[in-house]
């Protein structure tokens, strides 16, 4: 089950999160993070980057950061939004002015 996996809500995460998470886990929960994805999604892009942390940390080129993987990222901060913000006055863009053409109050027109 994905409750044991060594990042929370890992099956909700997407591959960017995945990517900078991962960053905070030794050999042995990337590994265990491997195995599942393989077992489960087996999205090529994430078993790609699992193999290649993996490798790094078996090498030694790579260690585990200083990050928390539970700690709250962008993508959980906030709920998701029902429609688009409301435009304020100190938001909304500059009066647009009609084009001269095809308005015949326009001074700027030229009579026929």
């Amino acid at each position: 089950m994905s409750h044991d996996l060594p990042l929370p809500d890992y099956d909700g995460l997407p591959v960017g999160a995945i990517e900078s998470r991962v960053r905070t886990l030794d050999e042995a929960g990337v590994g265990q993070l491997l195995d599942y994805e393989q077992a489960h999604a087996n999205r090529v892009q994430v078993v790609q980057l699992l193999e290649r942390r993996l490798s790094s940390l078996q090498r030694g080129a790579a260690e585990p950061s200083g990050g928390s993987p539970s700690a709250l990222a962008p993508e959980t901060l906030g709920a998701v939004s029902e429609g688009p913000e409301p435009v304020a006055p100190a938001t909304e863009g500059p009066p647009q002015n009609p084009p001269s053409q095809g308005v015949p109050t326009n001074p700027a027109q030229p009579r026929t």
